[in-house]
Parts: structure tokens; C-alpha cells; sequence
């Protein structure tokens, strides 16, 4: 604290080591919290001591990640009367709030209203910022600082040196947080408002997962006791993406996302199979959600006879047409399934009481409840509305071509019906080897059994590949909640990849939804995305190229080699010699034989999802898996095995295109086969 003036580095150096003790001493005072004397249960008890317990973890202090990344100058005290003369304030901007012994802040959370300025100022709109000061770090010292003045008109506006490099530093260890670069047009996302959901189409290296992630940590920072209540999901493609991501938020101070699969959503069975691409496409079809609504509608029959009822000396009858009149009534409401069984022998208990009082007697509701009960009204409920098992019903349904004809009809052609049918029906649900489709069927009909848990938001990250009955499971999570879609339409790599976001946002019932482009590219050379973005008018008509803002001269190799496992070798000790993380990407079939050449040659290698250390920074990634992966520098094997490893040509290419563009620094192509159509043209040797 000591610093001369003259020295401001110094001085910024003195407030990081005050701040990261000012942090420790909020971290003890959480720790020294006694509970004994303000709680008067065990569970209260327990409930508090879980919420001290997390708000301990939320304080740790990462020594290798900055606590604070810019400082702003404001000409004017935030809220005060713009005035000439009136004092300013200085800002210190981190990812999380810490304050002093005295409550006064030393820094301020990048969520936080006042910290707005430090993502949007500019020298055309300075939001009343006199000085914008980044913070640039070594580990976790600070070790240099770069100034804007946002109001000298003297002074040019120029691209950050400090911003470029955090943005390009090498990559190790799973994702990390881009809070110190987000964009004004990724902070505009980032900051809407809950209430809204958003649609976020972005190309290769725009930052649109990071902006998600972002956006459920500002979400949670501005809207914490409703998310508390009514919880929060991130939704990825694979498990070996959630864990490239799962430290972002952490370290962010957020604890508490949950992160699934869509197959983690939908796993009401053990998933053992895996369909024909044509039995997929028909089973991931929206039109089956109405096949499985016919099917378990058809269970509901109408009353054959009378129910009579028997209390005491008396008989209570309600006729078949009375009856039916009811079965008819909760049919034309369009209830849950399982909701209108539920309401029936009540229905039935309450034209009992009717005839009561009618006949003089008083009855309540405890009367009610015990006619409802009655044996006569349950066994005339169980003919006439059955339970329905949710997998017994698609079990039956794929297995007994009859029954789906007969709820097909008008919606599915012979051929879909056929292609859908098991050829030899399992006998019982546990026997069946359900692949990952039918478990979203089984999904969509338990939920017409009994509407599913809706949470207060959902980010759902690379939707494109997802199939319309698959948004549909997702939807059903945020029915009463909101949504951020991330996604590329040209890297959709399933056959039943969305045509549009305008169709994939019906399906997930949020019409309203408002799509927001990202055509900024913050992460991948320019040379690279222009290679990549040969593939774009056959994969993508229409779609807007990604700009990317970073030139890198050398960044991509083409080479045409006569032995490709060799030249994978010498392609990966060539960007070893690098600093940061190297993927090796090829086609799945080609992946044993490229692990042999690594294991022969003595170099270590990990698997999608293992975490790289500075020891180990090559990952062997199957193209299936690549998708929303970055590393520093990629050598891609056979681009052509690549494309043929698909069952179609269109998402072949998305697949390369995926590929090519998983790089942040440096790209080697490696062919001993033609390169695929317009990827040839122009490519160098």
C-alpha cells in the first residue's frame, strides 16, 4: 500500500495482494460462522450449514486465475447528478465481489449493473468512463496493465494488445471463463433479461458456448432467489464436452448448474441398441409425438355398465350414460394422461353427492374422498381409464405392427411404419434393447402420463444435431422457465440435424424466441475459417462466413504425404514443439491405427475428455467427438476418410467442417487421398 504514485504498476499490484486478503478474511468469517444458538432443528440446522458450506467454496481463492481483469475511472459518481466538477469513482472489475473490513468494495462483480460499462464503452459512446485500464497476467501475478482514455479525442481507437493475447493464450486444461473478453455483442446476449429466451447462432470460434456459460452465471448473479427455487440445467452434446466446460462456471463463483446430456434427460431405460439410420430419422420425427398420444388415448374405453355404490343402508347408482358423459368430458380437456385418471373416480364421488343432497342427506368432503375410494368406483375407474406404463406403451407399439397401423395411420407411411417395427418383439421392457431414440419416445409418453419437472432456465449447447422429438424432451424442462440455444447450422452432423432455428425453436415450444448471429470470430485464424468456409456453400447455402479478427500468417498447413501415419507423427512433434494443447483428429475408424503409431513411437496421448497437463498435451479425438473441442494446434488425418465415414455426403462435409475449425492457433492437414471437392481448390501441397 506503500507504492509511490509514480509507479502505478506497483500500486495495482499492492491492491490484487489487499483484495486476495480482504477475500480470505470473507472466506474465515464464513468458516467461523457458529449455527448453535439461531437454529431451532436439526433440519434447519442442516439446510443453513449446506448454504455456509457452499458459500465457503464460492470464496476460494484460484491463485492462477486473475481476481480482478480492468479498473474503470468514471467521470462521475455512478447515480449522482452529471454535474460539472462531481468527483468520480474507480471501479475494480473481477469475477467475483470482494469487499474490505468496513463493507466497501474492493472489487466488483462483472455481473454487477456498474460493471456494464467495462464490456460496451467506447470512445463513440464512453457510458461516462474516463479511463478503461486491463489488467495482464503471469499465473496469477499481475504483471502489466494497458489505459484507454474513452474520452481523449486525441487518442485513436486501437485494439488491445492485452485483450488479443488473453484471447490467443495457449490452451491447457479444460475451457476456461472469456469474462476479460467478452464482446459488446456477446455481453448484450450474455445480460438479457430471464424472461425471454434466446437463440444463438454462431460459427466456429465465436464464443457462443462461453456466452451461454456466461449468461447462467449472470442469470443466477441477478435473479439468484428464483433460479434457487426453480433450478438451473446447462445441456451439452457428450459427456467429454460437459467436462471441457465444467470448470467455467466454478470459477465464476457458480456451483450449483447442473450439466446432462439429452440422453441423461431421457434415461428412464438402459439404453443397449442402436437403430438404422431410417428407423432413427422416423423415431426422432415430430409427428411421433401424436402416434404415442393415439396409442395411450386408445386405453380409455367407454362404460359398459353402471357403477353402484354402497354406504351404509343405501344404494347410490350412476347410470352408463352419466358416467360416459364424465369419461367424455376429461377426453375433450386434453388433460395429462395420468392428471384426468386421478380426476375421475372424484368426478364419479362428486354425482354421488349430488344425489345426496338431492335426497336430503349433508355430505362433506371427507364423504367425497371415501366414495371416491369406494371398491366399486376404483374397479369401474380401472376399466374404463387403466394405468398406462410409459415403456410398456412404446414397447407395444413398435413391437405390434397392428397396434401402431391403427395410430399411424395419416401420420406414417408404410415404409416409416416398417422401418420402426422391431423385427422380434421383446417380451417385457427390461428385456428390450432400447436404442437412444426409443428413450426419448418413452420420455415424450411419460410425460402425457404425468407432466414432467419444468426448471427455470435451460442452456441448451451445439442443439443443431438434435432431432425434433429430442427438442421436444428439452422443451419439457422449460415449459414454465426459459431457454438459450447455441448452435451452427453448419455443423449439424445427424441425419435428422435441424433445417432452421425458426422449426428447432417450435419444437421446443419457444416460437418467441429471439435468434441472435455471432459473425465475429475471436478464437480461430482468419486463414483457417477461409479454408474452412470452402465447405460452407455446400453444407450451409445462405449461412454468413464467420470474420475472424485475428490474422495468423502460417497458421494453416496442406499436405498431400504418402504415409499418413507417419506423417501424423511428425505432424504432432512438429506442434509439440509448440506452447498449449494439441488435438489429433480423424475419422473413427482410423483412430486404432494412429493410437498403435503413438504408442509404437513412445509419445503419450489422452482421450476426449481427459484433462491435458503440461506433461501430456496431445488428445487422439475420433471426428465424432470433436465438436465444441478447441486446442491450440490440430493436425487432421485424411479429411476424405473423414467425409466417408458418414452416411451421407452433406453430413460428411459438416463433419470436416467441424474438423477444420477446432483450431485456435495452427492447422495441418495431412491427405495421401484427394481432398474433397471444393476443399481442393487452391489448397497448397
Amino acid at each position: 500500500m506503500n507504492a509511490a504514485p509514480s509507479d502505478p504498476l506497483a500500486r495495482e499490484q499492492a491492491h490484487l495482494t489487499a483484495s486476495r486478503a480482504a477475500l480470505r478474511a470473507m472466506r474465515e468469517d464464513a468458516q467461523s460462522l457458529d449455527i448453535r444458538d439461531v437454529t431451532t432443528n436439526w433440519v434447519n440446522a442442516q439446510v443453513l450449514q449446506g448454504q455456509i458450506d457452499e458459500r465457503i467454496k464460492a470464496l476460494a481463492d484460484l491463485s492462477h486465475t486473475p481476481l480482478f481483469f480492468g479498473r474503470l475511472d468514471f467521470l462521475h459518481a455512478p447515480g449522482a447528478d452529471q454535474a460539472e466538477g462531481a468527483d468520480g469513482e474507480q471501479f475494480y472489475i473481477g469475477r467475483r465481489h470482494v469487499h474490505d473490513a468496513d463493507g466497501d468494495p474492493m472489487v466488483i462483480d462483472w455481473r454487477a449493473p456498474v460493471s456494464q460499462p467495462f464490456y460496451r464503452a467506447s470512445k463513440k459512446d464512453p457510458l461516462d468512463v474516463g479511463l478503461r485500464r486491463r489488467f495482464g497476467y503471469t499465473g496469477g501475478d499481475l504483471t502489466a496493465y494497458e489505459d484507454e482514455h474513452l474520452t481523449d479525442a486525441t487518442e485513436a481507437e486501437q485494439v488491445s494488445k492485452l485483450l488479443q493475447e488473453e484471447i490467443e493464450r495457449p490452451r491447457v486444461g479444460p475451457m476456461r471463463d472469456i469474462v476479460a473478453t467478452i464482446q459488446p455483442e456477446q455481453d448484450e446476449i450474455v445480460r438479457g433479461g430471464l424472461g425471454g429466451s434466446v437463440c444463438v447462432q454462431g460459427g466456429p470460434g465465436t464464443g457462443k458456448t462461453a456466452v451461454g456459460l456466461h449468461r447462467v452465471a449472470y442469470l443466477l448473479y441477478a435473479h439468484r432467489e428464483r433460479l434457487a427455487r426453480t433450478g438451473t440445467l446447462v445441456i451439452g452434446p457428450n459427456r467429454s464436452f460437459l467436462h471441457y466446460i465444467e470448470q467455467v462456471l466454478p470459477a465464476l463463483g457458480e456451483l450449483e448448474v447442473r450439466q446432462a446430456t439429452v440422453a441423461d434427460l431421457v434415461a428412464h431405460v438402459e439404453v443397449r441398441g442402436t437403430d438404422e439410420p431410417d428407423a432413427a430419422l422416423v423415431k426422432g420425427d415430430a409427428r411421433m409425438a401424436e402416434v404415442l398420444r393415439r396409442a395411450l388415448r386408445s386405453h380409455v374405453t367407454m362404460p359398459q355398465e353402471a357403477i353402484v355404490v354402497v354406504r351404509g343402508s343405501r344404494r347410490w347408482r350412476v347410470p352408463v350414460y352419466e358416467f360416459e358423459e364424465i369419461v367424455r368430458e376429461l377426453l375433450a380437456r386434453d388433460m395429462r394422461y395420468g392428471a384426468a385418471r386421478e380426476a375421475l373416480p372424484q368426478r364419479v364421488a362428486h354425482a354421488v353427492l349430488v344425489q345426496m343432497e338431492r335426497s336430503g342427506e349433508a355430505p362433506d368432503d371427507r364423504v367425497q374422498d371415501a366414495v371416491a375410494r369406494n371398491a366399486a368406483v376404483k374397479a369401474a375407474v380401472k376399466a374404463v381409464w387403466p394405468q398406462v406404463d410409459p415403456a410398456r406403451l412404446v414397447l407395444r407399439l413398435l413391437g405390434d405392427a397392428e397396434f401402431l397401423a391403427e395410430h399411424a395411420a395419416g401420420l406414417l407411411s408404410e415404409a416409416e411404419q416398417k422401418a420402426v417395427l422391431w423385427a422380434k418383439a421383446p417380451r417385457t421392457p427390461k428385456s428390450a434393447k432400447w436404442s437412444a431414440a426409443d428413450a426419448v419416445l418413452i420420455d415424450e409418453a411419460a410425460d402425457l402420463v404425468a407432466r414432467t419437472h419444468s426448471l427455470g432456465h435451460v442452456v441448451l449447447d451445439e442443439a443443431q444435431d438434435l432431432s425434433p422429438m429430442q427438442y421436444r424432451a428439452v422443451g419439457r424442462r422449460c415449459t414454465t422457465g426459459s431457454v438459450t440455444v447455441l448452435g451452427d447450422l453448419a455443423q449439424g452432423t445427424t441425419p435428422w440435424a435441424t433445417p432452421s432455428w425458426g422449426e428447432a425453436l417450435a419444437h421446443l415450444g419457444k416460437s418467441d424466441a429471439v435468434v441472435e448471429e455471432l459473425t465475429a470470430g475471436f478464437r480461430v485464424p482468419r486463414e483457417v475459417i477461409a479454408y474452412a468456409s470452402r465447405l460452407l456453400p455446400a453444407i450451409a447455402p445462405g449461412l454468413a462466413e464467420v470474420s475472424s479478427v485475428r490474422q495468423s500468417p502460417g497458421s494453416l498447413s496442406v499436405r498431400h504425404v504418402d504415409d499418413p501415419d507417419e506423417a501424423a507423427l511428425t505432424a504432432c512433434a512438429e506442434s509439440l514443439r509448440q506452447e498449449g494443447s494439441i488435438g489429433l483428429i480423424a475419422a473413427d475408424h482410423r483412430v486404432p491405427a494412429l493410437a498403435a503409431a503413438l504408442t509404437a513411437a513412445g509419445v503419450t496421448y489422452l482421450a476426449p475428455g481427459e484433462e491435458t497437463t503440461p506433461d501430456t498435451r496431445l488428445t487422439l479425438v475420433p471426428a465424432s467427438l470433436a465438436k465444441g473441442l478447441e486446442y491450440d494446434y490440430v493436425v487432421l488425418d485424411e479429411p476424405a476418410a473423414v467425409v466417408a465415414a458418414e452416411p451421407d455426403e452433406r453430413t460428411g462435409l459438416r463433419r470436416l467442417y467441424v474438423a477444420l475449425t477446432r483450431a485456435v492457433s495452427g492447422l495441418t492437414v495431412l491427405h495421401s487421398t484427394p481432398l474433397p471437392g471444393v476443399l481442393a481448390e487452391g489448397a497448397g501441397a
